[in-house]
């Protein structure tokens, strides 16, 4: 679906103008795979399709979209990426990137680190 053009304005006073978009020619797609590449002037961010959790050489992760961008707009992209995680993380917890970890510190309802059932108290 497309969107029409918005004029420039300011969010809260003192936070920049949004800039007219076009979403007209989007296209939305999952990845859970980035490589980062860089030369003296630019940043390639390659991203794709990881489908498994430990990547093999038998199975090519699948790369679909190539960013490319020079270092002041990966700076404020960087800048933006931070303050939706910290935002993120102030609200739902932190993120834990190895997923082994993640797998040690998930709840296990009545098995161990997870919740204990509650009992009500006896009166004696």
């Amino acid at each position: 679906m497309a969107e029409e053009l918005r004029p420039p304005q300011a969010d809260a006073p003192g936070q920049a103008p949004q800039f007219p978009t076009d979403y007209a020619s989007l296209s939305t797609v999952y990845t859970n795979f980035c490589r980062v590449s860089v030369t003296p002037e630019e940043l390639v961010l390659d991203f794709g399709l990881n489908p498994s959790m430990q990547p093999t050489q038998a199975e090519p992760i699948k790369l679909t979209h190539r960013v490319v961008m020079n270092f002041y707009t990966a700076k404020r992209l960087m800048m933006a990426l931070m303050n939706v995680v910290q935002q993120h993380e102030g609200t739902y917890g932190a993120l834990e990137l190895d997923f082994q970890r993640r797998i040690r510190t998930q709840p296990n309802p009545g098995g161990p680190g997870g919740p204990r059932p509650t009992t009500p108290p006896t009166n004696r």
